[in-house]
């Protein structure tokens, strides 16, 4: 879990790269300000990465995460 969303696309990939590991699938939940740079690195990482994060569903299955 992201509380502050990290200042760059290095450093968001060092924090939930170790989310999924040995052939399991990784959650990372973000806390994104409204307003402000968060905006900037989130389209960084996105594009960099040549990922789509999305909002944050209202059920989230665990199954697919064990």
């Amino acid at each position: 879990i992201n509380y502050d969303f990290p200042l760059d696309r290095d450093t968001y990939l060092h924090r939930v790269g170790r989310a999924g590991r040995f052939n399991t699938r990784g959650l990372a939940v973000n806390f994104l300000l409204a307003e402000g740079e968060d905006d900037k690195v989130l389209a960084d990482v996105q594009n960099g990465f040549k990922v789509k994060i999305a909002e944050m569903p209202s059920e989230i299955d665990p199954v697919k995460y064990v």
